[in-house]
């Protein structure tokens, strides 16, 4: 089998709330008014063995991220473990929040930090993709409606403009405009998990035109600053398999598939690049539940027995499929996203050599895959479900913020130093 080609980049991805600490946004508000509440749901919402395994999900404290992985002040230190493992790309977001605290007024101090993380990682060698916006909003943006008001696309395209200006000349090549906005919109408007919080089909559809009509423009400004960038999409897919042969089964996959996985992609045909985040699979079948969000259709983690800690159904093969049908698109690939919850390391180990197997798969079919970004470097805060779920390469004890590589960070290095798996 080819091995990837020259150039190709290996690495992993963080996302500023998630690992940063000390933010103050629409996340960190959310969560002191939430915490409580998450925890007093666990015995309801996981099954008895997550439960058993992990106990602090009934705990409040495990949902307020407070100093997360400490991120913000060990960024050169993790970056040096993520050298010394072979990385010469990283995936990472500014946070809005930081940089326009209040609105116009632009923090030089968090500016000039923003361009330290990126020198660091140009210093070592490691190429930034770049992530502008990554769920949270500025308390100010929050308290205007966030992306249900116009404005905020307005606001957005001032704070996207002042980075580029400010970052044009640093070297970075791949920038972001927002991380997978159909599971923002998905989260917050539709299942209503996530802050605002809202079941509401109409205003769903509201703020995900206005986020879309925001990245459209982002991508004219990045490029009026910037001609040389490449100005890619980020995109949480899954693979769906019907559940049985039946014809109705089939067709009402396929066009599930089509609602959740390529509807977005269909309508957004300027960009340089697609990011493709893969994490789980399911099953699609007919069958009435209060839990389903589309009706009689059902989807269920049971394509295969594999299963992480947060129960997602883990198929590997799914990677391969997808990427071939991304393809179509024409447009330089890149995964940055793929990973998996695991306190068991071996879950790890074995999910990187299947799944980068499966990309080498598809790249030696023509598809233009440019570069792996394994989620994630550190174990980190994960939004709703707090610090239980454990998807770093390296482990973080929260309490010492000590950093441990765990077996499947050296893996990956030996991947990165074959470039690729071993026949």
């Amino acid at each position: 089998m080819n091995k990837f080609p020259k150039g190709f980049l290996w690495g992993a991805a963080t996302a500023s709330h998630q690992v940063e600490g000390g933010n103050t946004n629409s996340w960190s508000e959310w969560e002191k008014k939430n915490a409580e509440k998450l925890a007093s749901e666990a015995d309801d919402k996981w099954k008895d063995w997550q439960l058993k395994k992990f106990p602090e999900m009934k705990d409040p404290q495990n949902y307020i991220s407070g100093k997360a992985c400490d991120f913000y002040n060990r960024y050169e230190q993790d970056f040096d473990l993520a050298k010394s493992g072979g990385h010469n790309a990283h995936r990472l977001s500014i946070e809005w929040s930081r940089v326009e605290p209040e609105e116009g007024k632009f923090d030089e101090k968090e500016i000039e930090h923003y361009r330290n993380v990126i020198r660091a990682m140009k210093a070592r060698g490691m190429e930034p993709m770049i992530t502008l916006w990554w769920w949270t909003n500025p308390l100010w943006i929050e308290n205007i409606g966030a992306w249900e008001n116009k404005k905020t696309k307005k606001y957005f395209l001032e704070y996207i403009e002042r980075i580029i200006k400010e970052f044009k000349d640093e070297g970075v090549k791949l920038w972001i405009p927002g991380n997978e906005p159909g599971t923002y919109i998905g989260m917050s408007y539709v299942i209503g998990e996530h802050p605002p919080m809202i079941r509401n089909l109409w205003k769903a559809d509201k703020a995900f035109k206005n986020i879309l009509s925001a990245f459209d423009d982002a991508y004219d400004i990045i490029h009026a600053h910037q001609p040389d960038a490449q100005v890619g999409l980020s995109h949480y897919a899954r693979y769906m398999l019907p559940k049985t042969d039946g014809l109705v089964i089939k067709y009402i996959t396929k066009l599930l598939d089509y609602i959740k996985n390529w509807r977005f992609l269909e309508t957004c045909k300027k960009y340089d690049f697609i990011g493709i985040q893969y994490y789980r699979a399911n099953s699609v079948e007919l069958k009435f539940s209060k839990s389903n969000i589309w009706g009689p259709i059902k989807e269920e983690d049971d394509v295969t027995d594999w299963h992480s800690d947060m129960d997602w159904c883990v198929y590997p093969e799914g990677m391969y499929h997808l990427l071939k049908k991304t393809a179509k698109y024409g447009k330089d690939i890149y995964i940055s996203e793929n990973g998996i919850a695991a306190v068991d390391d071996k879950e790890r180990e074995k999910f990187l050599k299947e799944n980068i197997f499966y990309v080498q798969k598809a790249m030696q079919e023509g598809v233009p895959i440019k570069g792996y970004f394994h989620w994630s470097l550190l174990d980190n805060f994960e939004w709703d479900k707090g610090f239980w779920p454990r998807f770093g390469l390296i482990e973080i004890d929260y309490k010492t913020m000590e950093r441990k590589p765990r077996p499947s960070f050296y893996v990956y290095k030996e991947i990165i130093e074959n470039n690729g798996i071993k026949e």
